[in-house]
């Protein structure tokens, strides 16, 4: 049995969309974090099994994985038929673990610190690498890997919808985040998120 634990409207969404996109079967229990965005906003929820009060969490049979992308890749890896992935041995399998650890460990600090005002050397020469690097794969595009569709797109697509007013003037960045957005996984994943998060708010 899979089951996570979700705030609406954080950075656990993408999760909700790509539950979406593999057709899981994923228990989805939606809990109160303590902070957003840097503030705290109340008190963490009890029933929440991530360490550090935050989400997403996931549990499998007993077993806890946290942390976007390893939640994503660990339920990716589960689903393989939806073909959002890239099997271990396979040729796109590197090429998919680094833009997943990649979103993580270089695109969200450097968006992060662009958005806390930062402004000295080494922070405008990571955000404009960062950029660099998406145009590039954009170029070559239409998504990060080409051709194909992956939970890559799902994790660095919903960080770029979220800070969409940061990036560059760019139609490739316009033509990407529109071709995301008109999935129809993307489409039930951001109503569902947003109706829960209004009937949470009521």
């Amino acid at each position: 049995m899979l089951t996570l634990f979700h705030a609406p409207q954080t950075r656990s969404s993408r999760i909700l969309w790509l539950i979406e996109e593999l057709g899981a079967d994923v228990e989805v229990v939606y809990c109160e974090i303590a902070h957003r965005n840097g503030q705290r906003v109340g008190e963490g929820d009890p029933r929440n099994p991530h360490p550090d009060g935050k989400v997403p969490a996931l549990i499998h049979d007993g077993a806890l994985i946290t942390e976007s992308a390893a939640v994503a890749l660990y339920l990716t890896d589960l689903h393989p038929k939806a073909g959002v992935g890239a099997p271990v041995g396979s040729p796109d399998r590197g090429a998919l673990l680094t833009w997943l650890t990649w979103a993580a460990g270089e695109l969200e600090p450097a968006l992060f610190t662009r958005m806390g005002g930062a402004s000295d050397a080494f922070a405008v020469a990571r955000y404009e690498a960062a950029m660099d690097r998406l145009m590039d794969a954009l170029w070559s595009g239409p998504f990060l890997m080409g051709d194909r569709f992956t939970v890559a797109d799902v994790m660095v697509g919903s960080t770029l919808t979220w800070v969409r007013p940061m990036l560059p003037d760019s139609p490739l960045f316009d033509r990407y985040l529109d071709r995301l957005a008109a999935r129809p996984s993307s489409g039930r994943a951001a109503a569902r998120d947003n109706a829960t998060g209004l009937e949470q708010a009521a």
